[in-house]
């Protein structure tokens, strides 16, 4: 066998999971990433910018249901769960091209799609009928923080069929890095730390993406806005709204988020019993602003530790860009 030969066999011969993940994203952020997953998956105390992680305090989760259902407040909040609101959200941006002028984005964010086998139709249904020109997705795909993703990822794959192209996501503190592959071969950009330029009638907006600034704390901002031109309009995804201060001072325009479910069981006017980032109360749920920089954080389509909601509805987001 020749050499020309022998390379065409390599390169006809599959590459391991963790070969496509160096490819793609390089050696320290593979190592990186696996290894906080490795040792700190299903840690209750202690990791990532919150002490306490209720998500992987299991024992905690039938204390929950136990009180709803007494208080008569689980069946109600199980059919609130899947009563998929569409919250539209309009940017005035500085200096957006005339190109982009009502450019619409579809916000999806803390899917957890394998909580419950009917929460991917209920918002299959929600997205159907609206019409946007690209989907981000802000993270959280899964329901546990460790173990298998193939029941998510199947999930997604229904999901994905429905969603009209480009789609880009970025990852939460639910989600393995060995997501990645199985995502950008349904056709899912995933953004981590990365940058990609939208291009539309001559006109350009970039769109940025991070790593999990919650729980793995794999953001990296500084190499995620390196492609930004000076003074060009920029949008960021971050799964959690914690990293506001950063994003604003390193000049993006727009900041995109989830993570806190809007509190997902909330006092009577939404008032959130538990925000689950560290940030103020006001940026937990719709939009807001810091510094010059507008921000979103949605209240998820999805729910964590137990399939309820109340005074919380989950939602989906059409964010309609303007010139300023």
């Amino acid at each position: 066998m020749n050499a020309v030969q022998e390379a065409a066999r390599a390169d006809a011969a599959p590459r391991s999971e963790q070969e496509r993940l160096v490819e793609r994203i390089g050696k320290y952020h593979t190592d990186l990433r696996l290894g906080i997953e490795r040792d700190h998956q299903a840690q209750v105390f202690g990791q990532g910018r919150n002490f306490f992680h209720i998500e992987n305090w299991y024992s905690i989760h039938g204390l929950i249901r136990l009180a709803l259902r007494l208080a008569l407040l689980h069946g109600r909040g199980q059919r609130n769960a899947r009563d998929i609101r569409v919250e539209r959200n309009v940017v005035a941006i500085h200096g957006l091209p005339d190109a982009f002028d009502g450019y619409t984005l579809l916000q999806l964010s803390d899917l957890h799609l394998d909580s419950a086998p009917d929460l991917t139709d209920h918002l299959v249904e929600a997205i159907r009928p609206l019409h946007y020109d690209a989907c981000v997705m802000t993270g959280d795909y899964r329901a546990r923080t460790y173990g298998s993703s193939d029941a998510a990822l199947a999930a997604l794959q229904k999901l994905r069929a429905q969603l009209r192209a480009p789609v880009y996501a970025i990852f939460g503190n639910h989600d393995s890095i060995r997501m990645l592959p199985a995502m950008e071969d349904m056709d899912i950009r995933v953004l981590l730390n990365e940058t990609v330029r939208l291009e539309r009638r001559g006109g350009h907006l970039y769109l940025s993406g991070i790593d999990d600034p919650h729980y793995y704390r794999a953001d990296n901002l500084e190499k995620a806005s390196q492609a930004i031109a000076d003074g060009a309009a920029s949008i960021l995804l971050a799964h959690s709204p914690e990293i506001f201060r950063h994003a604003a001072h390193a000049g993006f325009d727009l900041m995109l988020a989830g993570h806190t479910h809007g509190g997902q069981i909330c006092l009577p006017g939404g008032h959130p019993l538990l925000c689950n980032a560290n940030c103020p109360r006001s940026f937990c749920s719709g939009a807001w602003q810091y510094n010059g920089m507008q921000g979103y954080t949605s209240r998820g389509s999805g729910v964590s530790v137990v399939d309820v909601r109340l005074n919380c509805p989950p939602e989906v987001t059409l964010h309609i860009l303007g010139k300023a």
